[in-house]
């Protein structure tokens, strides 16, 4: 692997006498792991049947390294939605964010999902998650891993941040933002991501996450969590870009990320220093996350719901047999009907691509379940 020079000086900075183990890592192949899909089966259940070799991963309860001959994309359990393939370092953020049971979630940079199935798991069904990316054509990847998940609490929504802003402004209990960033900590996986990078496109990423960044803030809630981010190890997309953000919102304020794992972030200022880095040799790709609260009092903005729809006559006797009680919430579009444990809310103006669970069609006459259901 042919790495910039300029790229493998700032590593070196960084790094200092750690530098050679860097390098060493570098050079050994990356990790394959899956994260276990816990409103389907637990994990202790799973660790029983499994077909594969498993490690746990050190900050994901659900995560686990598995061989590299596993070939855990084949297996009739990945198509049964059992568990998510992802990189080990990808786990940690969705573990960092305190996600409660009833939470108001955005996921504000989604696709292709992986965390979104994570979060999903941690609202056991309750609450609302909002699976959001400004890449209609990306979020067709999420769309099909919430759907094999059996996530039924969920908005996937296609959408730029600033319009989401002043569409659910603080609106949010949780965030997660994991940024679009220069990928300098999968350099290892993707040799597409080491000819792309430059100290120009570095300077690049870091104001579109700066501005990310502002707009997630306006989404949250005073009291919310938000977690940021990256796959990458560069200083300017991590601690100069937190700095920047807490110098311009002093409302919000950095938390310890409460894990064991990983090393601290390299500044003091705000607090930073409570953030987490993970590097090749601590048993994943590179990434960084901070954990931060916003402070205040709630403006209680209320987030207008759409009207009850009425059930087509078609499907009518199906829905008061088979899921009154499951769906008592119905949205109906062009013969299209979706089901909802909570009020639907009105996202005009979005990119909708998804109202919580489709459930099915009217078709000549009658309605056809969906497969989604």
């Amino acid at each position: 692997m042919n790495l910039p020079d300029k790229y493998l000086d700032q590593m070196s900075d960084l790094l200092k006498e750690e530098y050679s183990l860097y390098l060493e890592a570098m050079k050994q192949e990356s990790f394959s792991c899956i994260r276990i899909n816990t409103d389907k089966i637990s994990v202790e259940e799973f660790v029983k049947i499994s077909p594969f070799e498993l490690k746990p991963v050190p900050w994901c309860a659900e995560g686990f390294y598995v061989n590299e001959d596993a070939r855990p994309g084949t297996h009739p359990y990945y198509y049964a939605g059992l568990y998510y393939i992802q990189e080990p370092s990808a786990m940690a953020p969705a573990a960092v964010l305190p996600v409660e049971s009833g939470n108001i979630v955005l996921d504000a940079c989604a696709a292709p999902g992986g965390k979104s199935t994570a979060l999903a798991c941690k609202l056991h069904g309750t609450g609302v998650l909002v699976s959001n990316d400004i890449s209609a054509s990306r979020q067709n990847a999420t769309l099909k891993n919430m759907t094999r998940f059996g996530i039924e609490n969920s908005y996937v929504i296609a959408e730029d941040l600033n319009n989401l802003a002043k569409r659910f402004p603080e609106y949010f209990d949780k965030i997660l933002l994991d940024a679009p960033c220069s990928g300098e900590g999968m350099f290892r996986k993707e040799e597409e991501a080491v000819r792309q990078w430059s100290p120009e496109y570095v300077e690049l990423c870091a104001q579109r996450q700066r501005e990310i960044l502002d707009n997630a803030e306006k989404c949250l809630k005073p009291g919310g969590v938000l977690v940021y981010s990256t796959c990458t190890l560069n200083r300017i997309e991590n601690e100069e870009t937190i700095l920047h953000f807490l110098n311009a919102h002093d409302n919000m304020v950095m938390e310890d990320a409460g894990v064991t794992f990983g090393r601290k972030a390299l500044s003091s200022d705000h607090h930073i220093d409570r953030a987490v880095r993970i590097f090749p040799m601590d048993g994943g790709e590179g990434h960084f996350i901070a954990k931060m609260r916003k402070q205040g009092t709630s403006r209680n903005e209320k987030i207008r719901t759409l009207p009850q729809s009425r059930i087509p006559s078609e499907a009518d006797a199906f829905f008061r047999e088979m899921l009154s009680t499951q769906y008592p919430y119905h949205y109906v579009f062009r013969d299209r009907v979706y089901g909802g444990s909570a009020p639907f809310c009105e996202a005009k103006g979005c990119r909708l691509i998804r109202n919580l669970l489709y459930l099915g069609e009217i078709i000549k006459k009658r309605f056809e379940p969906s497969h989604q259901f």
